[in-house]
């Protein structure tokens, strides 16, 4: 099945900052709605000129910016879904305050299709932010890690914050040592004062700092793109991949790859060249000592076929084989796409 005309725009309340859409319609489409009544939807996965929202809301990848908004789970206020027998279902609402019924929200986002065809989605919205400013940080490895912590355990607001590894810090033009890409948007005064606040902390620790705004600030966010999507390159190998967040430093210095760790959550992306099952399980086993986790998310379908794209899967294969067998009891949705073969 496909979501392809599924492409209107149900409802966008502007004073209430919501937009009801339907799972087809893409995001650069919807964000060229919003844009001139001064919101936006704050999602920006990788390929978002080409993902919809409704595979967005399927694969829960929301992008840097979740670093300031959180992630899809938490901008989704209701949706609508066919189920496994043909019936149209609801949950949650077009509100912000919305707390009648199940969660399925949760559920469904990262689901993969799996539980049912998602049809319409209700999004939560924000204002647009008038100025933004991006500073990169880099330096010895140990004193980044700190800043990383004490960046954590600030005050300050940043839209997105990633920590590179060398590779990718080489392929944005930076340099080639390990680095920090640290995004403020606001008002203008609210953002160079918090640049200042990173300018002054990277100091004391003797790290290197460069700034970037208007269209040198949105070159560099377009090389960081294009390098994670494969443009210009033979990485054709891309991971997601997690760990404790004050493990991503040495993670990163170590990696073979072009990937970034987003600094409030450990969730981080990494594109491979050559990755053969081997070295596969050897990052695996290292992200595991983090407490973390591998998955592969493009390879070739030979590689697919002979890899466990998933890798670990947790205590919760019970659960979501009774989920699965709920919602879907015939299997008729996306069958072994899902971790555990559901």
């Amino acid at each position: 099945m496909s979501s392809g005309r599924l492409n209107r725009i149900v409802d966008h309340a502007v004073a209430d900052l919501t937009v009801t859409v339907e799972a087809g319609v893409k995001l650069k489409d919807l964000q060229a709605i919003l844009q001139p009544h001064q919101q936006f939807l704050p999602l920006n996965p990788l390929y978002h000129d080409q993902a919809t929202v409704g595979g967005i809301m399927a694969t829960g990848c929301a992008g840097p910016w979740q670093q300031r908004y959180g992630g899809v789970r938490d901008l989704v206020l209701g949706f609508s879904f066919v189920r496994w027998d043909g019936q149209l279902a609801k949950a949650g609402g077009r509100v912000v305050k919305n707390v009648a019924g199940y969660d399925l929200m949760k559920l469904f986002v990262g689901s993969y299709g799996t539980l049912g065809f998602i049809s319409q989605i209700t999004f939560r919205l924000y204002p647009l932010p008038s100025h933004s400013q991006t500073v990169f940080l880099t330096g010895d490895t140990s004193q980044l890690a700190e800043l990383s912590q004490a960046l954590r355990r600030s005050g300050l607001a940043p839209t997105a914050a990633l920590i590179c590894s060398p590779a990718l810090v080489q392929a944005l033009n930076l340099g080639e040592e390990l680095g920090l890409l640290v995004r403020f948007q606001n008002l203008e005064p609210v953002v160079q004062a918090q640049i200042d606040e990173v300018k002054k902390l990277a100091q004391t620790l003797t790290l290197a700092s460069q700034s970037f705004d208007n269209q040198a600030e949105s070159e560099l966010w377009q090389r960081w793109e294009n390098a994670m999507a494969g443009q210009g390159t033979t990485e054709t190998i891309l991971c997601k991949f997690g760990l404790l967040p004050a493990k991503a430093a040495d993670f990163l210095q170590q990696l073979p790859g072009l990937g970034h760790v987003q600094l409030g959550n450990g969730i981080g992306w990494v594109r491979f060249g050559q990755l053969d099952r081997e070295k596969l399980n050897q990052q695996r086993q290292i992200c595991q000592n983090y407490g973390g986790y591998v998955t592969v998310l493009e390879a070739s379908p030979e590689c697919k076929k002979h890899w466990d794209v998933w890798g670990q899967s947790g205590h919760g294969l019970a659960m979501m084989g009774r989920l699965k067998n709920q919602f879907d009891p015939h299997n008729t949705f996306s069958p072994g796409r899902f971790v555990g073969g559901f």
